[in-house]
């Protein structure tokens, strides 16, 4: 990732690449996974396989992200150290899958991973079709703008009738239609291609959550944060996403998660995440 829209380019490109490193193998493995509608036994075969499939999104840096890692292109982030150290409590190895983020839980639904694990708001609506861990990240949404047009949306207002970009299939797209509704959204798959749409002035802003934000502003000298405040809901915060009736797996999984949130564990890795993903753009 490089400072300016070359830099941009290249992460778009990158996201093509299938990851691979000690806790990422492709989607062809032969983990067991179980449909939404049978989930009661989830626990007993992800054990016996010795292997937890997560989908993921890997363009939501720090959350999830890509970067070279001993010459490998490798996913990085706070949600992959979590479930990491969450795999290691369980004793069972990691393997993440890569999609768009708008086929992650459509992916989890039908059985092809075991988890979702993506900067996932658990809404009152997704509950209606799987079930959510523990809240483990309460994020705020900000509005990225051109660094030109800072003074010119400084309210929700002053985005009326303005095309504003969200990640489709995520919480900030229902923001955007729930909190703006009299802009016009444009819905892209990745979070990189928002940013070189908006560096382009195809778009005129962008709702992504903070820590994204803050990462993007911080590598590009053209962008900025507006100040027009956007509310945050309970349901906006972020948690693990299982199928329906996955009880034993949510209770270990649970136990592992408030033992890093207790003791600080997560804000450390958003924290280290964020700072690895600057400093990637600043090389």
């Amino acid at each position: 990732m490089k400072k300016g829209l070359i830099g941009l380019v290249s992460v778009v490109a990158l996201m093509v690449l299938g990851a691979c490193s000690s806790s990422t193998t492709s989607s062809s493995s032969s983990s067991s996974t179980k449909s939404s509608s049978d989930a009661s036994n989830q626990w007993s075969e992800i054990k016996k396989a010795g292997v937890i499939k997560v989908g993921t999104s890997a363009d939501f840096a720090p959350f999830e992200f890509h970067t070279m890692v001993n010459g490998k292109d490798t996913i990085v982030g706070a949600d992959i150290d979590m479930m990491d150290a969450i795999g290691k409590e369980l004793g069972v190895k990691v393997e993440y899958v890569d999609m768009d983020f708008n086929a992650v839980l459509a992916s989890l639904e039908q059985g092809q991973v075991d988890i979702a694990v993506s900067g996932i708001s658990a809404t009152d609506e997704r509950k209606k079709t799987f079930d959510f861990s523990v809240n483990y990240f309460t994020p705020e949404q900000l509005v990225v703008v051109n660094k030109a047009n800072v003074s010119k949306y400084t309210t929700l207002d002053s985005l009326a009738n303005k095309r504003v970009g969200a990640q489709k299939g995520s919480i900030q797209e229902s923001i955007v239609k729930d909190q703006l509704p009299d802009s016009q959204i444009v819905s892209l798959a990745k979070v990189p291609n928002l940013m070189v749409e908006l560096k382009q002035n195809s778009i005129d802003a962008a709702v992504v959550e903070s820590a994204v934000a803050q990462s993007y502003v911080a590598q590009n000298d053209d962008l900025a944060i507006a100040d027009a405040k956007l509310e945050t809901a309970e349901g906006d915060a972020y948690a693990i996403a299982m199928p329906k009736g996955s009880t034993e797996l949510a209770d270990k999984i649970n136990s592992a998660l408030e033992k890093m949130i207790a003791d600080g564990t997560i804000k450390e890795y958003v924290q280290k995440n964020t700072d690895l993903a600057n400093e990637n753009a600043s090389n």
